[in-house]
Formats: C-alpha cells, sequence, structure tokens
C-alpha cells in the first residue's frame, strides 16, 4: 500500500502493536481515506447536479450517501492517529492518492448519476474487503473490524444504487417476459 509519498511519523502510543504493523496499517488506511474523500466528493457531484423526474428523491439520497461517508473518512482518520500516524486527509492528496475514476461532468439524468455512481461504489466496495482482510492478516482486529462495519454499508448503499437500474422482470399470459418482447420488437 502508499504511503502517499510522504515518510509516515509515528508518534508515541502505548497501543500494544508493533510499529511495524501500524507502519502498515496506517498506510492501508491513508489510502483508504483518500478514495473515501474522492467518493464523497463525487456523491456530492451527484446530488448537485442531478436533474430529472426523479431528481428529489435522488439529491435526498446522494446527500445522505454523501454524510455517510463523511462519517466514515472521520472513523479512518481518527483510527490512523489512534495508532500513533498522521491522518492525510486533505483534498490533494485525495484526488493525487484516491483509487477511483474520475467523475464524468457531461451528465445530468438520474440513471446516468446512478450508473456513475455505482460503477465507483463496486470497485470501492472491493477495496474495503480487500482491507478488511490485510488488517486481520497484519493482527489488528480493530481495524479489520472498522472496515467490516464500513463495507457494510457500502455494499447496502451498491444495492441501493443498482435497484434503480433493475427492471422487474414481468411474465405475460404466453410465458415470455415483457423485457424480452421490448428486445424482440427492437430487432
Amino acid at each position: 500500500m502508499s504511503t502517499n509519498g510522504r515518510s509516515q511519523t509515528l508518534y508515541p502510543t502505548r497501543i500494544d502493536i508493533s510499529v511495524e504493523v501500524r507502519t502498515q496499517v496506517i498506510a492501508i488506511l491513508n489510502q483508504t481515506l483518500a478514495s473515501t474523500l474522492d467518493l464523497k466528493t463525487q456523491v456530492k457531484q451527484a446530488h448537485w447536479n442531478v436533474k430529472g423526474m426523479d431528481f428529489y428523491q435522488l439529491h435526498e439520497l446522494f446527500d445522505e450517501m454523501a454524510t455517510e461517508l463523511e462519517e466514515y473518512t472521520d472513523m479512518f482518520a481518527e483510527r490512523v492517529t489512534a495508532l500513533g500516524g498522521l491522518a492525510l486527509g486533505t483534498a490533494r492528496v485525495a484526488a493525487s492518492q484516491s483509487t477511483l475514476p474520475e467523475y464524468p461532468f457531461d451528465i445530468l439524468s438520474g440513471k446516468d448519476h446512478i450508473v456513475a455512481l455505482a460503477d465507483r461504489f463496486a470497485p470501492y466496495a472491493k477495496s474495503l474487503r480487500e482491507a478488511i482482510a490485510q488488517t486481520d492478516d497484519l493482527g489488528d482486529a480493530d481495524t479489520a473490524d472498522l472496515y467490516t462495519e464500513v463495507s457494510r454499508t457500502i455494499d447496502k448503499r451498491l444495492w441501493f444504487l443498482e435497484a434503480h437500474l433493475q427492471a422487474p422482470e414481468t411474465t405475460s399470459k404466453d410465458g415470455t417476459t415483457i423485457q424480452e418482447k421490448v428486445k424482440a420488437k427492437s430487432k
């Protein structure tokens, strides 16, 4: 994991985790902090710019999601400092260290924002699960538990986004689905 191009200063702590392990966990946490800050700003981008028939519902949903992500940035940063590290949480660090793709600025519709956010929540969720395994392997159960807590909510939010994109399959009297009939007519 990256140390964000900066040497990590460890401050004194009585936590009974070795300096070597703390250094590795802090690097993982700072990487997550950068991606979480980036994701939060991308969700706010969608919140501010969504248009269309579902504007109000999506505007509110995106704001709720951004608020959750703000809480997670605080949790990750505070875990870094609890381990004696320096939380690297500026916008510049987030922009340079995030693992997420840039958010598209040429979209307005609710569906396009949902797709863009789902395309970012999925790799973010994957990175959280990887961090669970990494921090657990390093013997830091508390940090692994923090990642597990966040992972559950991020998976739920990804489900919320994807649910907007999934049309229910409705079967007609002849046994074909409405989606199959629409596809056949469009050919």
